[in-house]
């Protein structure tokens, strides 16, 4: 039994160490899990924030509903007609009256500076290492590289239809669940890991919004106006996201798709993507999808020798 342990042990080690040096391969894909209620993972100091955030308002609000509920448990027992038949003719008192103003001014005090924290730290921009610009259109998503080095990348992301996920997925060698319904499209934005991004988002039409739930990002598209947010992924992979603001019958039909990649992945892939954006794309899928049978590999050789 000890032994049997043991191996099982160094499997999992192994395979932890693997996960690390290997995120692309090994890491979840977009942070989404089937039947999710709460947030997906974060991959960004934003959002680990925001999940703090989430669970310090959660305990507060529990506490309130608790404390409330006890109170209408003691006054429905204790002041009931049976309890007091002789009902009272107190008309106010003044200390419960000071403690219920106070006590929920200092509880929204309490709110308001982790969350006033929290709305500076996604709207004071960092020093950013590129930009990328994205336009909302009825119903579509165009995305331009403004940097100098980048030449004048620039192309429209469409969804991908429920028809043609098959031929995607044979396309760029991958299952038909890393072409996920109604999120997948045909050219996903791609930047390098551990990269400071500036999005500048506008509109051509109506006004649309830019959210990605694992970066903490979600910012309105708004006609004329160029507005501007920022996140810095620590994980490799692909993230999905999709317009947040009504904007007409194919509203949830534009889904926002960001492929984490290597830096050296990015290079090869920019270099490649100024001239020809198809070939860059298959290249990249195709050095993805290799590193990932490769990792996969060195795991079954490892689990079959810790046997």
């Amino acid at each position: 039994m000890k032994s049997i342990f043991k191996r099982l042990m160094t499997v999992a080690g192994t395979a932890a160490t693997f996960a690390g040096v290997s995120t692309a391969a090994l890491a979840a894909e977009s942070g989404m899990k089937e039947w999710q209620l709460g947030f997906q993972s974060s991959v960004t100091d934003v959002f680990d924030d925001i999940h703090w955030f989430n669970n310090f308002t959660l305990v507060i609000i529990t506490v309130i509903t608790l404390f409330v509920l006890g109170l209408l448990i003691v006054c429905m027992t204790r002041f009931s007609s049976k309890a007091n038949p002789v009902p009272s003719r107190t008309s106010h008192n003044t200390m419960i009256e000071v403690v219920w103003t106070i006590a929920p001014i200092l509880i929204l005090v309490v709110i308001a500076i982790p969350s006033f924290r929290l709305l500076y730290k996604q709207l004071d921009i960092p020093e950013y290492e590129m930009t990328i610009k994205a336009t909302g259109f009825q119903w579509y998503w165009g995305y331009e590289y403004t940097d100098e080095n980048m030449g004048e990348l620039s192309f429209d992301s469409l969804m991908v239809a429920n028809d043609e996920r098959q031929a995607v997925a044979e396309a760029r060698g991958v299952t038909l669940n890393e072409v996920p319904r109604l999120l997948a499209v045909d050219n996903e934005v791609v930047i390098p890991v551990d990269t400071t991004v500036r999005v500048q988002v506008t509109s051509e039409d109506v006004i649309h919004a830019f959210a990605m739930p694992a970066f903490g990002v979600k910012i309105d598209a708004v006609p004329g106006r160029l507005n501007e947010t920022w996140f810095h992924a620590r994980e490799e992979g692909v993230y999905y996201g999709q317009c947040s603001e009504l904007c007409g019958k194919d509203h949830a039909f534009m889904p926002i798709a960001i492929r984490v990649v290597s830096k050296e992945q990015f290079q090869s892939w920019a270099a490649a993507a100024q001239d020809d954006l198809e070939t860059a794309n298959k290249d990249l899928w195709a050095a993805i999808v290799t590193g990932k049978k490769v990792a996969t590999g060195k795991l079954e050789e490892i689990s079959v020798a810790a046997k």
